[in-house]
């Protein structure tokens, strides 16, 4: 399957674009790996370990938290509709990250 679909969320993996709510969002190649791992798994948690592992392709090491956490802001300004009550990337305290599963 080449898109991926969750609610108003479209991630197409040949074009590598994403569509938010009908419009195109421009995603940096880095956002755009990180949104491809939530939207590939969506409600599975991952540590921000865990995210750099996957994105950047090296062993994590104590300073990647930071580094992930700026990226998934970035993210979130771009496909959030309200970034102070995001409805797709969401936070769990003490543990990492998630996407909340949609249905289309």
């Amino acid at each position: 399957e080449d898109r991926i679909v969750n609610g108003g969320l479209i991630l197409d993996k040949k074009q590598r674009i994403v569509i938010v709510e009908g419009e195109e969002v421009r995603l940096t190649a880095t956002e755009y790996k990180i949104l491809l791992l939530f939207m590939e798994h969506p409600g599975q948690v991952f540590s921000a370990e865990q995210i750099y592992e996957n994105v950047w392709e090296e062993e994590a090491n104590f300073t990647v938290e930071n580094t992930v956490m700026v990226h998934i802001r970035h993210i979130r300004e771009k496909i959030e509709i309200d970034t102070k009550k995001p409805r797709y990337i969401k936070v769990v305290w003490g543990i990492g990250y998630k996407i909340e599963r949609y249905a289309e």
